[in-house]
């Protein structure tokens, strides 16, 4: 037996080919082959590259009985597990086949490996009995048959074709007879008359020899009993009886009946019926035979894809003595019947799939099967619900379960599917196999603000630290892919405190970012302030904030942000000097101005100036915007009624009544400005009223003018004379010697011209102080300033420089009572001062240097009158 077994070894028969249609490699191994016998070089024949196998994860997937089959992942070569045994796998089918699925990863293939066992000679025909015993009358013919019981041998093939041959007898022959196109059943042929007296019983060997190398047989001995004469055995109406039933007919069904005659009398001619010969031996389990009647019925339940065909035979024998007997075979087809539903096996299942997978991709592999035939075996398979995947066959038998459309986790994120089958029959069929198939996230989504652009109001001199706004930006991806972190990201303020937007590209020294001012919680996106902000230093800034995700590589969005600063009453009036004073002066706070020692404002009237004149001006200024920055002004002391008044909007102080020598010398007025914030602030002037004549009064405004113009002019030089060398000094003293002289001569020449002048024309118009011609003017409804997010700042004479358009109108104060239409007109030079002042404004907004050289020629023109 172990020489056998390795000869089998030696003609071992590698078939690796592919079969292009279904991309199958075929291999055969014969049974009873040692355990790790090698099969095949599986990764060769699949084409891959020494160590490709292993990395890639080549498995086998095994069921059932295909676990006898084992592949190396080293080598990749497909081994035995165990012996394989032909007629334990297959019984009697052939060709007998294992039918094996590959699996490779990276990607994901399916390779489907037929595996042929092979048969050998390893079964030896076997006869039903060691023993069979045979009682034949004397009086048989010479050529009388009597069929015998054949052996059955498990191989297949020509392993399995049985020849027979018997011991050598004068009486008996063999004769081989076919009873169909598998069975050959061997009969006993007298072939010369029987003298029970001289032998009465005859023993004989009856061999059965198969067509294997080497042959194997199996012996069963005939024992011949001679008895005396019963001439006629029984006779079947039909030698072969063929009966079809379905696999579904219930225990008891009558399967057929047989009839048999004997043309004896008495005993002699009575029949019994007996059921022999099993082929398969299983169907002695399945029929029974009526001894009487002749009538076979089925005792147990048919199975067609177990056993479709059940041969056997029928003997009817008689009561003679000896007994006569005939024999008929009964050939049982059984019919299938739709009673399998379909098996549906995920043998591999690829999850989670990535949302950015391409269409095709395969998600799993499916084994779909059904023990039924025919109709009834072909199988319908697809996916339910609708959903992005789809079914491929890819074998008989086998079906990928790939991509068809593309995904999108934030759409769907788990797919729940059924794998549906159904079969070919009637009714038909169904089985499913659930699925679920989670997709898995890729950075596909940018985050998104809530806004395109946010506007946040402020208002000034908040605390550092404090919240601003909450920007929050959508990402729907999970995880980092989701996870949005905010940063300042571009925009600041240039020097002038205009915004600047976040595509400028200003970068000089003036310029400060909005990450000065502003900071953002990177993960709340909570904004907040990093400093006190000022609305006199910036009014709006415009930045950009940036929320970027955490994937890879990371998406960003961004939102613009508008912070408009809101203005508080922060900032009390401020006192500007007189007009006249040098340019560099600035505002005067009210504490500077209650401080200085010289704050009280000078100003002359003439004794019987009318009501109305307008005896001076207070002038302020405030830092806020609108009604922060509207001022008006109030006459806190006297509080009597007095004979001067104060314009509420315009602080010009004016009489009130026609002034007299009662009214004394000198007057101090006590004024206040406040502004319209909530709460007010306010400022205090100081105005010190002095009552002259008219000429003395001319000639003080005159002096204090000239005197006021020498000085600038002395305290320009004198800044221009510091930087002289110390060798200069003396020519510089002969130089103020001339000036002295020069502005004296001047001042007595303009006292003459103003003495003169008042002699013609006796009006009083005296101004608050001393100095050149003021270009702030004020109207009844007093001054407004109104912040705009680009302002140009305007120098005001002497005042300090402010981002607000003061808009004015021109105060001509009211005509003295009188019929002369010539005393109702206004003075030249107060005249020319108010129109003066209402072109200088409008030239200045056109410009700045123009406006200042017409300021220059009429100081000249005035100075010349």
């Amino acid at each position: 037996m172990g020489e056998r077994r390795c000869a089998a070894v030696r003609v071992l028969v590698l078939q690796a080919a592919w079969a292009l249609a279904g991309g199958q490699v075929r291999y055969s191994v014969p049974e009873e082959a040692e355990a790790g016998t090698v099969v095949g070089r599986l990764a060769q024949d699949l084409g891959l590259e020494a160590g490709e196998a292993e990395a890639r994860r080549l498995r086998l997937v095994a069921q059932g009985r295909r676990a006898s089959v084992e592949l190396s992942g080293a080598s990749g070569a497909l081994l035995l597990s165990s012996r394989l045994d032909r007629e334990q796998l297959c019984a009697k089918s052939a060709p007998c086949a294992l039918r094996l699925e590959v699996l490779l990863e990276r990607p994901l293939r399916v390779f489907h490996v037929e595996l042929e066992v092979t048969d050998i000679n390893d079964n030896a025909p076997v006869f039903p009995a060691a023993r069979k015993n045979l009682s034949l009358s004397e009086n048989s013919p010479p050529g009388s048959r009597f069929p015998l019981e054949g052996a059955s041998d498990a191989d297949i093939g020509v392993n399995a074709q049985l020849s027979y041959t018997l011991s050598p007898s004068e009486h008996f022959s063999l004769d081989l007879k076919k009873s169909n196109e598998r069975n050959i059943v061997p009969e006993l042929v007298l072939t010369k008359s029987l003298d029970r007296e001289t032998i009465p019983v005859h023993r004989l060997v009856l061999t059965a020899s198969d067509g294997g190398r080497p042959s194997l047989t199996g012996t069963m001995e005939l024992l011949i009993s001679v008895l005396d004469a019963n001439d006629n055995a029984p006779q079947f109406n039909q030698s072969v009886y063929k009966v079809q039933l379905p696999e579904s007919a219930a225990v008891g069904t009558l399967v057929a009946r047989v009839y048999a005659t004997d043309a004896d009398e008495g005993v002699n001619s009575e029949v019994t019926f007996t059921a022999t010969s099993f082929v398969p031996p299983s169907g002695r389990d399945v029929i029974s035979v009526n001894p009487n009647t002749g009538e076979i019925h089925l005792t147990t339940a048919l199975d067609f894809e177990e056993v479709s065909t059940f041969d056997f035979g029928i003997e009817a024998r008689d009561q003679g003595t000896p007994p006569l007997s005939s024999h008929c075979s009964v050939e049982l087809e059984v019919l299938d019947v739709n009673d399998n539903a379909p098996e549906v096996w995920v043998t591999s299942l690829s999850v989670p799939v990535a949302e950015d997978a391409s269409v095709g991709t395969v998600v799993a592999v499916l084994s779909v099967s059904d023990r039924d035939s025919g109709a009834n075996g072909r199988v319908r398979c697809w996916v339910w619900p609708a959903s992005p995947f789809g079914l491929e066959a890819t074998f008989a038998g086998s079906y990928s379960l790939v991509l068809r459309e593309a995904l999108d986790r934030e759409r769907v994120s788990e797919y729940e599917l059924e794998v549906r089958a159904e079969d070919g029959g009637a009714p038909a069929l169904r089985a499913s196999r659930g699925l679920r198939v989670p997709v898995s996230d890729v950075n596909d989504n940018a985050p998104a603000f809530a806004q395109a652009v946010y506007t946040v109001l402020a208002r000034e001199n908040n605390a550092a630290g404090a919240e601003l706004a909450r920007l929050w930006a959508r990402d729907p991806d999970e995880a980092g892919n989701g996870r949005v972190s905010y940063s300042v990201w571009e925009g600041g303020v240039a020097g002038g405190g205009a915004a600047l937007p976040p595509s400028s590209s200003w970068s000089g020294p003036g310029w400060r970012p909005a990450s000065s001012y502003v900071s953002v919680d990177a993960e709340s996106g909570l904004l907040w302030a990093l400093q006190p902000l000022d609305y006199e230093e910036l009014q709006v800034l415009q930045f950009e904030v940036r929320a970027v995700d955490a994937g890879e590589p990371p998406l960003c969005g961004n939102a613009t942000v508008q912070l408009f600063v809101l203005d508080e009453n922060d900032n009390a009036p401020a006192l500007l000097p007189p007009a006249g004073s040098a340019p560099e002066a600035g505002p005067v706070p009210a504490e500077a101005a209650a401080a200085a020692g010289s704050g009280t404002l000078w100003a002359w009237a003439a004794w019987g100036a009318p009501a109305g004149q307008v005896v001076a001006k207070i002038r302020a200024v405030d830092a806020d915007s609108g009604y922060n920055a509207w001022l008006r002004y109030e006459l806190w002391e006297p509080r009597a009624k007095g004979p001067f008044r104060v314009g509420l909007y315009s602080g010009e102080v004016s009489t009130a009544r026609a002034l007299d020598e009662a009214d004394g010398p000198r007057h101090t007025l006590l004024i206040v400005v406040r502004d319209h914030g909530q709460p007010a602030r306010s400022a205090t002037a100081t105005l010190s009223v002095s009552l002259l004549e008219a000429a003395e009064a001319a000639l003080a405004a005159a002096a204090a003018s000239s005197s006021s113009a020498a000085s600038a002019s002395a305290s320009s030089r004198a800044a221009v004379g510091a930087e002289l060398a110390p060798g200069a000094a003396s020519a510089a003293t002969n130089v103020w010697l001339v000036v002295a002289i020069c502005a004296v001569s001047s001042l007595f020449l303009l006292a003459l011209v103003l003495y003169a002048a008042s002699r013609w024309a006796p009006r009083a118009a005296v101004l608050s102080a001393p100095g050149p011609t003021t270009l702030v003017c004020a109207s009844e409804v007093g001054s407004w300033s109104y912040s705009q997010r680009h302002s140009r700042s305007l120098c005001v004479a002497d005042g300090a420089a402010k981002s607000d358009l003061m808009v004015f109108s021109p105060n001509f104060p009211p005509p003295p009572p009188g019929p002369a239409a010539k005393d109702t007109q206004p003075e030249p030079s107060a005249l020319l001062h108010t129109v003066s002042a209402a072109a200088f404004a409008h030239l200045y907004l056109l410009s700045p240097s123009s406006a200042f050289s017409v300021l220059f020629l009429g100081r000249c023109l005035l100075g010349c009158r």
